[in-house]
């Protein structure tokens, strides 16, 4: 039991160090700038099911066989309806979902897309099913041609030019030196506070110039 709470203890360890900025406001992650992000998590599942070579993914009806999206026809007489697809890659299926009630919760585009949808007589496990599968159009559209990252390897020189600490500037932004020290290594993905200490450096050097 002390030698599994030991690898237990090491591996949190490891993830909490790897694991990147959980911050809602994050950028650089799969996800529109005008929509709630995918967090690290359901992105890693998603990039797992489709592999090392993406490209044998070659259309996006591909992508959402592949998560067991598309639903399966369940009609019987004149009653046309359908149900969940028990097929295909079920931990992605249910990262699409986790996306879809995340942004049921908070995007005012999805909430006024559902509200339409429910209006015209479809239940809500229909509007999940049709949201999940607009959901993996996004995902493959990043899938095939990823967003660039800004690099950071130049926050750290220009803050060592200006003679700033990371206490300093951490105190300035209100936040940890570790976390500004993780951004300038890249171990963290883009994020609000890199926009922000990018400025802030950018506003001290004139003044150190001075």
């Amino acid at each position: 039991m002390k030698a599994l709470a030991r690898q237990h203890q090491a591996m949190t360890a490891d993830l909490d160090r790897l694991r990147p900025d959980r911050r809602p406001d994050r950028r650089g992650e799969p996800g529109d700038a005008s929509r709630p992000r995918i967090g690290p998590d359901v992105a890693s599942i998603l990039l797992i099911a489709a592999g090392d070579n993406p490209e044998r993914l070659h259309s996006e009806a591909a992508l959402r066989q592949l998560c067991g999206a598309p639903p399966v026809e369940a009609s019987t007489g004149k009653t046309i309806r359908h149900r969940l697809n028990a097929g295909g890659d079920r931990q992605a299926n249910h990262a699409l979902w986790r996306i879809v009630m995340v942004r049921l919760t908070c995007d005012p585009a999805t909430q006024a897309y559902a509200a339409r949808r429910r209006a015209e007589g479809k239940t809500t496990r229909e509007i999940v099913r049709c949201l999940k599968r607009y959901v993996a159009r996004e995902v493959y559209g990043l899938l095939t041609n990823p967003q660039p990252v800004t690099p950071t390897a130049d926050l750290r020189p220009a803050r060592q030019a200006a003679g700033i600490t990371l206490a300093v500037a951490a105190t300035a932004l209100g936040t940890q030196p570790a976390r500004l020290s993780e951004i300038e290594r890249g171990v963290r993905r883009p994020s609000e506070l890199e926009d922000r200490y990018r400025t802030w450096l950018h506003q001290q050097q004139p003044l150190d110039a001075a």
